[in-house]
């Protein structure tokens, strides 16, 4: 028998993951290339990570101004109701059937709107009284606006005057009139510290400062709630509102 024929067995070619076959230059450049890959989608990760968190803190300053719309619709409805204890009250005691006003004495009675003694002064009363009604009942805001103007006008010693700078600050606030509104929120600010309505002239105060881009008065305002009311909601309001200034 012959011998059996050798048989060359060809090695197979083994190409290597690290591309042993490519130059140092080119490895380089592949491990570069990666790494700026890498870079640019840890550069979007950041900036969508940034823009998740000002969506949360635009979310968030929502969600506390509604609270804070809320609050204010529940305290109009508050003053609703105290008006028509008082005008009951009122009516019981029989003071709505006198028709000389001037000849009517002082009740030391509280209003609970303002923690101030108001007047029995009956025109005064009337005066007041339609004024806010036009707000709380009737929502005519702007035939609101002139008969507060008159009011304030026409009884400058009035009990009732630091309400009537307020809603009438509101109103002007709400049509975006701010320089007139600015007049009557700093009224009851410097001159009625007992307000309950104190607080809210401190915000929007600050509020109408940083839509004229005075960031400094802004500051300012929010810090004054923050500092004179803590726990009330307008602190809250003020809090989100100094974290996003600039």
């Amino acid at each position: 028998m012959g011998t059996a024929p050798s048989v060359a067995f060809a090695q197979a070619p083994v190409s290597s993951v690290s591309g042993s076959g490519d130059s140092l230059e080119q490895r380089i450049e592949r491990v570069e290339r990666l790494l700026e890959a890498r870079g640019e989608q840890q550069i979007r990760m950041g900036e969508q990570l940034m823009n998740l968190q000002r969506e949360v803190s635009e979310l968030r300053g929502i969600t506390e101004e509604h609270a804070h719309q809320l609050n204010e619709v529940l305290e109009r409805q508050r003053d609703l109701y105290q008006e028509i204890d008082r005008r009951v009250g009122e009516m019981r005691s029989g003071g709505s059937a006198s028709s000389d006003a001037t000849a009517t004495v002082a009740v030391p009675t509280r209003d609970d709107r303002g923690g101030v003694a108001y007047s029995d002064n009956l025109s005064e009363n009337q005066a007041y009284d339609r004024a806010i009604a036009l707000v709380l009942e009737e929502r005519r805001y702007d035939d609101a606006i002139p008969a507060f103007r008159a009011f304030i006008q026409n009884y400058p010693n009035s009990g009732y005057l630091g309400n009537a700078h307020y809603w009438l600050g509101q109103l002007l606030y709400s049509r975006n009139e701010y320089g007139e509104a600015r007049q009557h929120f700093r009224e009851v600010v410097d001159n009625y510290p007992e307000s309950n309505k104190r607080a809210d002239c401190m915000l929007k105060l600050g509020i109408i400062a940083q839509s004229e881009n005075n960031n400094s008065q802004a500051r300012q305002r929010f810090e004054q709630v923050i500092n004179e009311y803590p726990n009330s909601t307008e602190a809250g309001l003020a809090r989100t509102r100094l974290n996003n200034l600039r």
